[in-house]
């Protein structure tokens, strides 16, 4: 493998791990309620880190002892911040050497230039989650795009890690894959639904909810979008029995989600270019029940809480990986020599 292969190659894999890492920190930010830690954009009340803005958060602290704002929220949000501008910057050099090595590598551009569109989306829907205070609607979105941009990264990757070779007959299983990928996706929307609207906790019990099957629920305040956080678009509090309704929905997809990947991974796991992707995508639908339900039996610990978005990403990488693969069934096996 000569020099510009190997360079792009682990340009690729180190950002398609810090896009993971970031994902996670993600998590982190809104469950520390440091989303606000800075109220404006980019920087920190016009300066580029918190060292230069102790003046204002020492007097927002002030005015709101418990309020959005501190020092400690203030570089959580930074952090996250400084995290996605490395990530842009690490998404243009890829670009670069996609399109000026592109007969070299043997690969289009296509995808590495559809990659630096959505992290620069991304970075939009960034700022508009600050400047709409927390909009769920715009967090979510932050949330579904930042996965899109993952998957994205994941398909570059996936094109730069050996594998064995698929038959022709595996192509069969694309659609459902493809079917799986997007029955994910929904359950990831809605769960960052669940969580931009802080309705992890609103059921308390399992697998019954406030000991009912079909507890009473409001759905269509739940799920109404144009809507500021906590509240409702006629500005009144949101009720109890809309949070219901949006927990119990995410809770609910989930055995979908399940019932239809796990017969899918086995089945993947009979075509030897697929059985370690297929086996790790098992012990991840294990391991994301298993801290789905920590987070209400334990009243949603923060550590858990951010391994279940990180599980839920994780999750996502292996189908897309695995959608990647199966694209090339019929083929040779694809070999790390450059």
């Amino acid at each position: 493998m000569d020099r510009i292969t190997r360079l792009y190659r682990k340009l690729v894999f180190l950002t398609w791990f810090l896009t993971l890492d970031l994902i996670m920190f993600g998590a982190f930010v809104r469950l520390t309620d440091a989303g606000l830690g800075c109220p404006d954009w980019p920087g920190c009340y016009g300066s580029t880190s918190p060292l230069g803005s102790l003046p204002e958060i020492d007097q927002a602290v002030r005015a709101m002892p418990y309020g959005p704002v501190s020092l400690s929220k203030a570089w959580i949000e930074m952090v996250h911040r400084y995290a996605g501008a490395t990530l842009g910057c690490l998404i243009i050099a890829i670009l670069y050497m996609a399109w000026r090595y592109r007969r070299h590598l043997g690969r289009s551009p296509a995808l590495a230039t559809a990659t630096l569109a959505a992290v620069c989306l991304q970075g939009a829907f960034g700022a508009w989650t600050v400047t709409h205070r927390l909009m769920p609607v715009v967090v979510t979105a932050h949330l579904a795009i930042g996965l899109i941009v993952l998957g994205l990264l994941t398909a570059l990757a996936a094109r730069e890690k050996p594998h064995l070779a698929l038959a022709a007959a595996a192509r069969r299983l694309k659609p459902w894959v493809t079917a799986g990928l997007l029955l994910v996706s929904l359950q990831i929307l809605l769960g960052g639904w669940v969580s931009t609207n802080y309705a992890a906790l609103a059921c308390m019990d399992f697998p019954m909810c406030h000991g009912a099957w079909v507890p009473p629920m409001d759905f269509r305040d739940g799920f109404s979008l144009i809507r500021a956080l906590g509240e409702l678009p006629s500005g009144q509090a949101i009720s109890q029995s809309a949070l219901t309704a949006i927990h119990w929905t995410h809770r609910n997809f989930a055995f979908i989600v399940f019932l239809y990947l796990v017969p899918l991974a086995w089945r993947l796991r009979a075509e030897a270019g697929l059985r370690g992707p297929a086996t790790l995508l098992l012990c991840l639908l294990a391991a994301q029940l298993c801290t789905g339900l920590t987070t209400i039996f334990f009243q949603w610990p923060l550590a858990v809480a951010v391994l279940h978005t990180g599980g839920a990403a994780a999750i996502t990488l292996v189908m897309v990986l695995i959608r990647v693969r199966l694209g090339t069934a019929g083929g040779a096996p694809v070999t790390s020599a450059g």
